[in-house]
């Protein structure tokens, strides 16, 4: 028997550190880090979006205002011209300064002509700056040594006067400048406190993990007690609840591995005595007679240890940990047909009457594993019936599931013993005389094992002639 091959490399809280912190020569990524990028990230994406439309929508109306209230300027412009040219007539151009101004040629600009083109009013700006006489009625763009103004043309209702007013795009762009500095200063205050509050939030989450982390790899190998799921997360739930199986299965393991060691240990040392003891007779034997009952003794002792051992390792191999077992369609018939000479040879020298009966037995198997069970229960018959007696190997099919049955007339198991009759070393103990009868008890346990791997079912019941012992395996429906 052995632990996970897992387990084989280090003790369980190395390997369990290796597991929640991604150690080891793997490739490794920091989740702490990828959950800060991607939140940081669509945090700032989802920002830069939105202080991206909110600068659009408000160009837009801030432009909207601007031609709004130059529409409105023209046209008080307008009324107050006709009122005087009514009024009062023109001889010639009137220039209106602007006073209080640094740079005129930064403020509106605008023209009054008639019909015939003649500049009636102007500001000073003005004077020496041509506003275009074709500009299309309303609103539209003109550029102006070379900067871009916003023009606004209006004639009255007779088309005698014409008003030309135009205004920089610099006060636009300035506003507009100014707004966008705004946000982005606000902006980037968001993102710091965002930031904060981000890793703050990532770092209380992960310092349970670490937390986790820090319990398990404190512990030595012996300590597998569940770790703890108070205080984290629920969504952490099902990792620490995986890790408390995979503990309860690794205890589960080494209890098995420290029960059987000790058995083992303990009747191992039975034969090994015996041996011992039957070498240091032989070394004072006296005759020759005496020296080959002793060699009798000692080759006996060896056997029974030769035979501890092999059960030993085929236990060993059949341990739930080791590799799968796979099973093949197969028939039962034909397992037992490849087996039926060498057994009624092997019960010759016992004294008593071998038989097999065949019946097709389809099923899913492992030969090698069947021939190991099939081997255990025929020598527990042979060796267990007393000559002269009778030993039968049957297989079939009965309510729709194969059957492999090995029955004998020998002396039996007691009721009482069945559910413990596939415990490892437990003995069996003869149902007339209550005594335990010899054999290292791995057997049957073997049998049982083998059976679990193919899925079928043991079912203990009387042997031929009513009495002695049948040990029927049912296999699962084909």
């Amino acid at each position: 028997m052995a632990f996970p091959k897992i387990f084989r490399s280090g003790s369980c809280a190395e390997v369990l550190k290796r597991f929640l912190t991604a150690g080891g020569g793997v490739h490794t990524w920091s989740l702490r880090r990828t959950l800060l990028a991607v939140l940081l990230g669509l945090t700032l994406a989802l920002w830069v979006g939105s202080a991206a439309i909110v600068y659009v929508e408000a160009r837009r109306e801030s432009q909207e205002l601007f031609d709004q209230s130059l529409t409105e300027t023209g046209h008080l412009l307008l009324s107050l011209v006709e009122k005087d040219v009514r009024e009062h007539g023109l001889a010639g151009t009137i220039d209106l300064p602007l006073r209080g101004q640094r740079n005129p040629h930064q403020y509106l600009l605008f023209k009054v002509r008639d019909a015939q083109q003649r500049v009636l009013y102007r500001n000073d700006a003005a004077s020496d700056i041509a506003l275009s006489r074709s500009a299309p009625d309303g609103l539209s763009w003109t550029t102006i040594a070379g900067q871009r103004w916003r023009l606004f043309s209006l004639w009255d209702p007779q088309r005698s006067l014409q008003l030309l007013v135009a205004e920089p795009t610099s006060h636009r762009d300035d506003i507009s400048r100014g707004f966008f500095y705004r946000i982005a200063l606000f902006g980037l205050l968001l993102v710091a406190l965002a930031t904060v509050a981000i890793w703050w939030s990532i770092h209380r989450v992960f310092r349970v993990l670490q937390a986790c982390a820090e319990e398990v790899s404190a512990r030595t190998p012996d300590e597998l007690a569940d770790v703890r799921l108070a205080g984290a997360p629920a969504e952490l739930h099902p990792l620490l609840q995986e890790i408390n199986r995979l503990f309860g299965r690794v205890r589960h393991s080494r209890d098995n591995e420290q029960r059987f060691t000790a058995d083992a240990a303990h009747e191992l040392r039975t034969p090994l005595a015996a041996i011992k003891t039957n070498l240091q007779v032989l070394q004072r034997a006296r005759s020759a007679d005496e020296r080959e009952e002793f060699i009798a003794a000692l080759g006996a002792s060896v056997e029974r240890a030769t035979r501890l051992v092999n059960q030993l390792l085929a236990l060993a191999q059949l341990d739930p940990q080791a590799l799968e077992m796979r099973l093949a369609p197969g028939d039962l018939a034909h397992l037992l047909a490849q087996q039926a000479a060498p057994w009624q040879a092997l019960a010759a020298p016992y004294g008593l009457a071998l038989s097999v009966h065949m019946a097709p037995a389809p099923c899913a198997l492992h030969a090698d594993g069947l021939h190991m069970l099939l081997r255990n229960l025929v020598e527990n018959a042979l060796r267990y019936t007393p000559a002269p007696g009778a030993v039968e190997i049957s297989c079939g099919v009965e309510a729709g599931r194969s059957y492999l049955r090995v029955a004998d007339t020998g002396p039996g198991i007691a009721e009482e013993w069945h559910a413990r009759v596939f415990e490892r070393f437990v003995r069996l103990v003869q149902v007339e005389s209550a005594t335990q009868l010899p054999g290292s008890g791995l057997g049957l346990s073997i049998v049982r094992r083998i059976a679990e791997r193919h899925g079928a079912d043991i079912v203990l019941g009387t042997g031929l002639q009513g009495r002695g012992l049948a040990v029927t395996v049912v296999f699962p429906a084909a």
